[in-house]
């Protein structure tokens, strides 16, 4: 059994070992398995210097920790906040006990919050912020999440990845830029029912048409777009074209904040659902290959595709 946080199990990290080894650079096989490069550098390291051995998961526990807390000053912390049902500071000035040493062992311990319990008993009655239940507009159409995903294109044949008579050495000193493919996305928030497209850019015009395009398959798929959720990009905010174009919609546009892409989070996680199914999926000989096969990857994600979200159902299940 793997590492609780770890992205991959021993057999995936075997893969990265073996991907590796046949010439393909460590940062192209990171962004295919979705780990970081340094990640990648450190499995690699270790194969190279233990063998399958180093594969494997080490303990994070340290071999020792002179300053751990006593279990007797434990227990103190505990029975001090049973009986006396206050915050970290109290606590700590009354056990003597660093104030993030207290809620370290509150949470390690599983306590409740004070505002889950009812001032009088200190019996839990409230639920907890943490939820399985994710929000969600009511209706199709409601919300819409856009986003664009960047893909370096694919030269033709394939590149050296996809010809085994090339290596990594040839394919550095004659490799020609190919530039790269912008992946326009949409996501509706309540049927999570999804338009695609590939574009040379994400320049202002490109990103209005976009929408324009999303907004007409959202409609007759019975899902009239209402708000549009995109992040801070000069195209999005700042781009007179898509301005109108939600103008034209009447559609009011929301705006996460600066720095925190998990609001939209909706069509970051299509993103590697994308990722996953099709961009990434296979070898391509090229990079229309891999365009060409867009739309029926789309098709059955949309149609056919049970979404985990979805209680297993495919999003189009959701639209009128």
């Amino acid at each position: 059994m793997s590492h609780g946080n770890a992205r991959l199990a021993p057999a995936g990290r075997m893969i990265l070992v073996q991907r590796v080894a046949s010439g393909r650079p460590v940062a192209h096989v990171a962004k295919e398995m979705g780990i970081s490069r340094p990640t990648a550098y450190r499995w690699v390291n270790r194969y190279r210097e233990e063998g399958p051995p180093g594969l494997e998961d080490r303990s994070s526990k340290p071999k020792s920790c002179p300053h751990a807390t006593s279990p007797e000053k434990t227990a103190e912390v505990l029975t001090t906040r049973a009986e006396r049902r206050t915050g970290p500071a109290d606590i700590a000035s009354r056990t003597r006990v660093g104030v993030r040493t207290v809620s370290r062992i509150l949470s390690r311990a599983g306590v409740a919050k004070l505002w889950e319990l009812d001032p009088l008993t200190g019996i839990r009655i409230r639920a907890a912020r943490a939820t399985d239940r994710r929000y969600e507009r009511d209706t199709p159409g409601d919300m819409i999440h856009i986003d664009v995903k960047k893909l370096g294109r694919i030269p033709d044949g394939g590149g050296w990845r996809a010809d085994p008579n090339q290596s990594a050495r040839n394919h550095n000193t004659g490799h020609t830029k190919v530039g790269f493919d912008y992946v326009h996305v949409a996501v509706d928030d309540h049927s999570r029912l999804a338009f695609v497209e590939v574009h040379p850019d994400e320049k202002g015009p490109t990103c209005a048409g976009f929408l324009e395009r999303a907004a007409a398959f959202m409609a007759s798929h019975g899902a009239p777009v209402k708000r549009v959720m995109t992040d801070n990009a000069f195209a999005y905010r700042l781009s007179k074209d898509f301005q109108h174009a939600l103008s034209t919609l009447g559609a009011k546009h929301i705006l996460i904040k600066p720095r925190h892409p998990w609001q939209n989070g909706k069509a970051e996680r299509f993103n590697r659902t994308l990722q996953e199914g099709w961009a990434y999926r296979q070898v391509f000989d090229s990079n229309q290959a891999r365009t060409d096969a867009l739309q029926p990857w789309l098709d059955f994600y949309n149609h056919q595709r049970p979404h985990g979200s979805l209680g297993g159902k495919a999003p189009i299940t959701r639209c009128n």
